[in-house]
């Protein structure tokens, strides 16, 4: 995301009926889309085949959890200075590039012949994910206009679509071989890329250029740094699910592809639908607050029914609901508790939060030692914690509950950066 905030929210228009020309876009949204769409698909891709990665590289669950924290450190490495990135050789180049580099990485993972190259080439992946994700919103909404609400529908549903097919696509390809998903994700990517370079035009550069120092000075902002390190701890957990949940399943991969993609489509719905009603009725703070308890205690549920196949895919779905619904919270209450650019705030808090991912699925998944669901234990105790920090700093990031609520763009732009 590139767009310059200058920290004003102008008065939001009452909605209007949608008519029957959303499907009426440029042809450059409809490829930025089916790009965001497939990006999207390569963050679930990973956890249906992690037992069979396992099994044929040899590797143990801890290390197949780096595929998780390798993407992640990078991705977060890099959200810090993708906007600085962005304002000197224009969006639509960032964006191509990042597509471009994940094609490759999908490639160098198809051809891995160890745990070790597959672990590096999955940072590189994140590399490309963080060049592209930061940009394509803003891409997206410039393509259409710069002012078009179903545009930012066509991003929302990309996410959705790509975030419940992603665990699917790869549960079914992974019945060919581990590296068949990657090849399959390799070529949606080329065509991407190729579609992008077709029918997208560059919009220019934006107006002024951002610092790389920006980021890093944003935490100075109390309000900002409170708000990072609860949604750290939350990462930590979620990761959690996501690294480990595939073996706590016991199925086969197309049976967690289908568990993880009602956990995705129940993450879509919650995001879309469930959060932005709550928080337009209640306090953002408070609604933040109750789906953290319940992140934590249907964690506990899933320590307790790990034993239980039936009651864990249950768990698993409500996780995807709360996951949904917290990304999107979370999001909302890290823009407004600062009144810094919205661009630097985003990629502050984005590149922090990822850290927390990077962190808990390694850590997370080694706990297994110690029983079948002593992992989600560890992710219950770590967004409790989260949930602790935000009710004894819900003063400093108070300011959330007393500005203008986002419009439907503004919300899905910095949801591109929140849940990359």
């Amino acid at each position: 995301m590139t767009a310059l905030d200058t920290g004003t929210r102008p008065t939001v228009p009452a909605a209007t009926p949608r008519g029957p020309r959303l499907l009426s876009q440029p042809p450059a949204v409809w490829a930025i889309a089916f790009a965001a769409m497939v990006a999207f698909m390569g963050i679930g891709l990973v956890g249906p085949i992690l037992p069979t990665v396992a099994a044929a590289l040899q590797a143990t669950p801890v290390q197949t959890s780096l595929l998780f924290t390798s993407y992640l450190t990078v991705t977060a490495s890099a959200m810090f200075f993708t906007s600085w990135l962005s304002t000197r050789i224009g969006t639509r180049a960032v964006m191509i590039l990042g597509l471009a580099v994940i094609a490759l990485a999908a490639i160098g993972c198809a051809l891995s012949p160890s745990i070790g190259a597959l672990i590096g080439f999955r940072a590189v992946w994140g590399l490309g994910n963080a060049l592209f994700l930061s940009t394509a919103l803003a891409s997206i909404v410039s393509a259409s206009g710069g002012r078009s609400e179903h545009a930012v529908i066509f991003y929302e549903a990309a996410l959705g679509i790509g975030l419940a097919v992603g665990p699917l696509l790869g549960g079914l390809l992974g019945e060919i071989g581990w590296f068949a998903p990657f090849w399959g994700t390799a070529s949606l990517f080329a065509v991407g890329v190729a579609a992008l370079l077709t029918l997208v035009r560059d919009p220019g550069h934006a107006a002024e250029r951002s610092r790389v120092s920006a980021p890093f000075r944003a935490f100075a902002d109390r309000g900002l740094l409170a708000i990072s390190v609860v949604a750290f701890l939350y990462n930590a957990g979620f990761f959690v699910t996501l690294s480990y949940t595939p073996y706590a399943l016991e199925l086969p991969a197309v049976g967690i592809g289908l568990v993880m993609m009602g956990f995705g489509v129940g993450l879509a719905i919650a995001g879309v639908l469930i959060a932005p009603r709550l928080t337009r009725r209640f306090s953002v703070v408070t609604v933040l607050l109750w789906f953290l308890v319940a992140f934590a205690v249907t964690h506990v549920l899933a320590a307790l029914s790990a034993g239980s196949r039936p009651l864990l895919v249950v768990c698993v779905v409500l996780l995807g609901i709360e996951i949904g619904a917290v990304n999107t919270i979370l999001t909302e209450a890290a823009m407004e508790a600062t009144a810094l650019p919205r661009a630097v705030a985003s990629s502050a808090y984005s590149g922090f939060r990822f850290f927390g991912g990077a962190i808990g699925a390694p850590v997370g998944t080694a706990l297994a030692v110690f029983g079948v669901g002593a992992p989600y234990a560890a992710a219950a105790l770590s967004a409790a914690a989260g949930a602790a920090l935000l009710f004894a700093f819900r003063g400093l990031i108070g300011r959330a509950d007393h500005t203008a609520r986002l419009t439907e763009r503004t919300t899905a732009e910095d949801l591109t950066l929140g849940d990359a």
